[in-house]
């Protein structure tokens, strides 16, 4: 069973979303795929240790620190194509970008294949369940431009220069 509750942010409020002892998702007000279906049978609890933690994580991010993917358990629900996307945007270092080109090549390396298509690599990191936490607003096109971010380009830009120190 799913379990929500929200955090208020300097970007607007966030939904989270868990199952057990795991973060299954979280999405910014208003944004694209929000709930990904899985609101629709969520119960409040706001008292669930990981809703505590991932604040605590959220608090530390906004204030500027650099906390980790991997000190949340995580359990994005996807294809496995969509999770090993997901497990290279948590490799991306803050204050730095990639583009889904470069993320298709990796991709594609994993896969033993020639190519990958960047769209669909676009899909991947579009349908990311858990944002900010598995950074797909650090994922930028093939002349860095701030493309395709499902919480709004505004969005991604502030926490691009969050990120940075505020240089970007």
């Amino acid at each position: 069973m799913y379990e929500m509750t929200t955090y208020p942010s300097p970007l607007g409020h966030i939904t989270l979303a868990c199952e057990g002892d795991c973060l299954a998702g979280l999405w910014l007000e208003g944004q694209k795929y929000y709930g990904a279906g899985i609101l629709k049978e969520a119960k409040e609890n706001s008292a669930s240790a990981i809703f505590r933690d991932t604040k605590e994580w959220l608090d530390r991010y906004f204030a500027g620190r650099k906390p980790i993917p991997s000190e949340l358990p995580l359990a994005p629900a996807g294809s496995d194509f969509r999770q090993a996307v997901w497990h290279i945007l948590c490799e991306i270092p803050y204050g730095k970008v990639i583009t889904y080109g470069d993320i298709a090549k990796k991709m594609a390396a994993q896969m033993n294949i020639k190519s990958m298509s960047a769209q669909a690599v676009g899909g991947a990191v579009g349908h990311n369940p858990i944002s900010i936490i598995i950074p797909c607003h650090r994922v930028v096109g093939t002349n860095g431009s701030l493309t395709g971010y499902a919480g709004g380009i505004d969005k991604k830009q502030k926490l691009l220069t969050l990120e940075s120190g505020g240089n970007r």
